[in-house]
């Protein structure tokens, strides 16, 4: 059942393949985009999806609208990162629940791609769409190996327990205000642009975010935070991660091996 905490050896070709499962359009963008065009510079296959279609994201268009809206953009957002894919697993937006008709869904997802690396949002995080999507996903990457667990047709178990990574939180911090210490920081200096325009395709959510969060320039919103993340490691721009070592998942930092220690 996977690694069982044995240690890979070094990835082939084929197995150069990474999984970004978010819970919003514009998370990616927001959160790992950097990363997700390094490791695509590097040559993995990187694929994106979003839990939901942002359907409650405005405050003044109805959820079907507004999603068809938000589809499109996560598709654009996607798609301008290099990325191989993306699908909408068509959870409702504020909704997200742990319960066993999600964890085959998400298991499904995993089991579509069989990634060797997944990345998502933290467990500990400001909304809980965020912390139910990161227990979910780390639920799948127990659960898409098992070859009697049951997902949909043609659906066939993943090759083993991947590394698995967890998103920078909002403004660093944990739901008490404790600063959260990455265990991995990357340097995406030479992506911030391509990053910003990632998150540009999501044109819709500025008027959300102003009348939500107060937040009218959310480009630079981000970009000061990627910097305020650099500065700790000594580089203009910097996205951070915390990695899963609990067993059974492997331990080695593949991200900061593949693209380069820092911090």
């Amino acid at each position: 059942m996977g690694r069982m905490g044995n240690e890979p050896s070094e990835l082939t070709s084929m197995e150069r393949r990474a999984l970004a499962l978010m819970p919003h359009p514009d998370d990616m963008e927001i959160l790992c985009a950097g990363t997700l065009i390094r490791l695509i510079e590097a040559g993995w296959e990187v694929h994106v999806a979003t839990m939901t279609p942002g359907d409650q994201g405005s405050p003044d268009k109805p959820r079907e609208e507004i999603a068809a809206i938000r589809r499109r953009e996560a598709r654009e957002g996607a798609l301008s990162i290099g990325a191989a894919s993306y699908t909408c697993l068509e959870f409702d937006d504020v909704r997200i629940v742990f319960d066993n008709d999600a964890r085959v869904r998400v298991a499904g997802m995993l089991r579509t791609v069989n990634p060797s690396l997944v990345i998502t949002t933290s467990p500990d995080d400001y909304m809980f769409d965020h912390i139910i999507t990161s227990q979910l996903v780390r639920d799948a990457c127990f659960n898409a190996p098992m070859p009697n667990y049951a997902t949909r047709e043609g659906q066939t178990p993943t090759s083993s327990v991947p590394y698995l990574y967890y998103t920078d939180t909002m403004e660093g911090v944990g739901m008490f205000g404790e600063r959260i210490v990455p265990t991995c920081f990357v340097d995406v200096t030479e992506q911030i642009e391509r990053k910003s325009a990632a998150l540009a395709c999501h044109a819709s959510q500025r008027a959300w975010l102003l009348k939500q969060h107060g937040l009218d320039d959310y480009i630079g919103a981000m970009k000061r935070w990627c910097a305020r993340r650099g500065q700790e490691i000594g580089v203009a721009y910097a996205e951070a991660f915390r990695q899963h070592r609990g067993h059974p998942h492997p331990t080695r930092d593949l991200i900061g091996d593949t693209l380069g220690k820092r911090g």
